[in-house]
């Protein structure tokens, strides 16, 4: 009895030591790239850093950037775009994805290519199609469209009072791909016979979709939530490339202030502390999310 306790107990420790081994590859990448750079991060936001030697100044860096007006300005604006965009963006998802659904395969995967091409493109090759939209002088396909309404010419770009809904419109209209793959992918995981069910109860389109279609599609939307806030959060691209976070700091993302305090004003300690003052609200907003957004959903 004791010698099979032994074996037995040896086995799984054996069990044990290979599942390590088989894991050992993306430990090491997890080490490397994401274990390290933050550990990196917190030790040169205690620093005022520079490349031949260091200062240690503690907090001052995290203190700092909480008394930075900028700072605060850039949360707000950041806040803002992620309000504006992330809803929208998983309602209109969700409603190609449903008007996609019934048409044939190969209808499907021509209209799945479409949506997921801006995905796959160049961000910079976007970026020069969404300015030459925004342009604002007549030749502007915006500028144009409006003209056709009866308004004037709109600096879209270059005034505070359009630059911020300018990025917001970009993304609603080219942030789709990705979420109508993973909503196509949940409606054609709900079983026909709740459809039908629903048909004998007499239900229409309407609450089909409301009873049937919303509910099944809880954890594809909750992931997409999670990873659309923590994305808006970090967004950089398109403020960089549009409009540089201006005018008057308008459109100046949190993303956009930590690369230019780091890269244009050489501040990478005051850099490395709001990037991680960024990863801490990010990790709250996400755990909010999970417990009031996921606590019926089942996976």
């Amino acid at each position: 009895m004791a010698v099979a306790k032994s074996i037995k107990r040896k086995g799984i420790k054996g069990d044990g030591t290979w599942g390590y081994i088989f894991i050992a590859v993306s430990l090491l990448v997890f080490a490397m790239f994401t274990a390290y750079p933050v550990v990196s991060a917190f030790i040169i936001s205690l620093q005022k850093y520079k490349p031949l030697g260091s200062t240690y100044v503690g907090f001052d860096n995290y203190v700092s950037s909480l008394k930075d007006g900028l700072f605060w300005q850039a949360m707000k604006n950041t806040l803002v775009y992620t309000v504006l965009t992330v809803p929208v963006n998983l309602f209109l998802s969700m409603a190609i994805a449903v008007l996609i659904l019934p048409l044939r395969k190969k209808t499907q995967s021509f209209f799945k290519g479409i949506y997921y091409l801006p995905v796959v493109a160049s961000g910079v090759a976007l970026s020069v199609v969404w300015l030459w939209i925004f342009d604002p002088l007549e030749g502007g396909i915006l500028n144009q469209l409006i003209h056709f309404f009866g308004f004037e010419n709109q600096n879209w770009l270059g005034s505070s009072k359009t630059a911020m809904f300018s990025l917001v419109l970009m993304s609603w209209m080219s942030s789709h791909g990705t979420s109508i793959i993973i909503y196509l992918a949940g409606l054609l995981g709900i079983d026909d016979t709740y459809y039908e069910a629903a048909e004998i109860d007499g239900a229409n389109f309407l609450q089909k979709l409301w009873h049937i279609v919303v509910p099944s599609l809880k954890p594809a939307t909750l992931f997409l939530l999670v990873t659309g806030v923590i994305g808006s959060f970090q967004v950089f691209q398109n403020a960089y490339l549009m409009t540089g976070g201006g005018p008057n700091n308008a459109t100046t993302m949190v993303g956009l202030l930590i690369f230019n305090n780091a890269f244009t004003y050489f501040e990478f300690g005051k850099a490395a502390a709001q990037s991680l003052i960024l990863a801490v609200i990010i990790a709250v907003i996400s755990v909010i999310q999970f417990k009031y957004a996921g606590k019926d959903v089942e996976y």
